[in-house]
């Protein structure tokens, strides 16, 4: 009776000091560490790090652009780039919308198939969904080229795709973690947003789970919910996550932004403010929705954005070295995490990360334009 409150008072005085001693500075560096982590990402980018060599436009070419659903901001995004960059090259683009549905997709393919392009863009849909359309495509000898289109960065054979352009999308995941990590000041009560139709959506949810976790953080719930119906399930979904967790979820982490567009009405209903928790974090893409709500402190606090318009010129880059028969150019773009404080700069001032690089006059220089 008597060992109990002594050996307590002993732990709390002296023998517990050690360990504390040992432990506190180790905790506060994960969190310096987090947050360095993030801050490389989060400066201007001014110097071109891509391709400078590469082969001449090949004239007159047509080429089709299939979009996962034009809805989805990054997406429309990339086909904005796309299309400067092909008015640039001096080629012709058709887009066709898969409207957010595997069927609209795979009728989209068939059209794309029937108009006999020179090269095909899938933009934003996991290849493995449309593998008989892509084995047409490949069979037929029309070169593509893809954003998105799965884990892979750069040629996917297996899927006939001579370069599938995306930022590192593991990095993208782990600073958005670490990011939410450090701003929790080491405890994060984290509920993760994906949508298992896409491998890389997937991949994504699973590295941010991984980083949280691995840091000492708590994830709370993972949860699986189509990208294409956000609208409908956000709103309810987000009430029900408040009343399960309470104070405890202190930031919300999705695989982009999209999620996000749906849940302010809901935090709002609940008396949270436009800067309180959860915090909202998007591992992607960038959209202008996104960069909107981060300068006004209106539910969301970060983005980390991909440059959409670069890879709308990268996209075309390929798929010019493709029909050129040489190799892809081994570029990964680079990645950027946007806060209010940054917002700024590197085409913050139009809701876009458009890094001031000079990409377009370095693309237009290889293809002698």
């Amino acid at each position: 009776m008597l060992r109990r409150p002594f050996t307590l008072s002993l732990v709390a005085l002296g023998l517990a000091l050690p360990g504390l001693m040992a432990t506190a500075p180790a905790y506060g560096d994960a969190i310096s560490d987090a947050m360095a982590e993030v801050q490389k990402y989060a400066g201007q980018k001014t110097v071109w790090d891509g391709p400078t060599a590469g082969p001449t436009a090949m004239a007159d070419q047509k080429i089709v652009v299939l979009a996962a659903d034009m809805k989805n901001g990054g997406i429309l995004g990339v086909t904005n780039g796309i299309e400067e960059a092909a008015a640039k090259i001096g080629w012709q683009v058709t887009v066709l919308d898969g409207a957010g549905s595997i069927q609209s997709r795979a009728a989209a393919f068939g059209q794309a198939l029937a108009l006999q392009p020179d090269g095909i863009i899938i933009n934003g849909f996991d290849a493995v969904e449309q593998q008989a359309a892509l084995k047409q495509a490949c069979d037929a000898g029309i070169p593509m080229v893809s954003w998105h289109a799965g884990p892979v960065i750069g040629p996917d054979p297996a899927n006939c795709l001579f370069a599938n352009v995306s930022t590192d999308a593991m990095e993208v995941s782990a600073a958005a973690a670490k990011w939410a990590f450090a701003d929790a000041g080491g405890k994060p009560g984290v509920v993760i947003f994906t949508d298992s139709t896409y491998a890389i959506a997937i991949a994504k949810a699973d590295k941010i789970k991984e980083t949280i976790e691995s840091l000492g953080g708590t994830v709370l719930e993972y949860v699986d919910t189509p990208i294409a119906d956000t609208s409908n399930r956000m709103p309810t979904l987000t009430t029900a996550l408040l009343q399960k967790y309470g104070a405890s979820w202190t930031h919300a982490l999705a695989i982009n932004d999209i999620y996000f567009d749906f849940m302010g009405p809901s935090l709002a209903s609940a008396g949270i403010a436009g800067d309180g928790a959860p915090k909202a974090v998007a591992a992607g893409d960038g959209s202008e929705s996104a960069y909107q709500r981060i300068r006004s402190s209106q539910y969301q606090a970060v983005t980390v954005a991909e440059p959409l318009n670069l890879q709308g010129w990268q996209l075309i880059d390929e798929l010019n070295r493709a029909v050129s028969k040489v190799e892809w150019s081994g570029y990964t773009s680079p990645l950027h995490v946007v806060t209010k404080d940054n917002i700024s700069f590197d085409g913050g001032d139009q809701n876009i990360f458009d890094p001031g690089n000079g990409y377009r006059e370095a693309y237009a220089k290889i293809w002698g334009k």
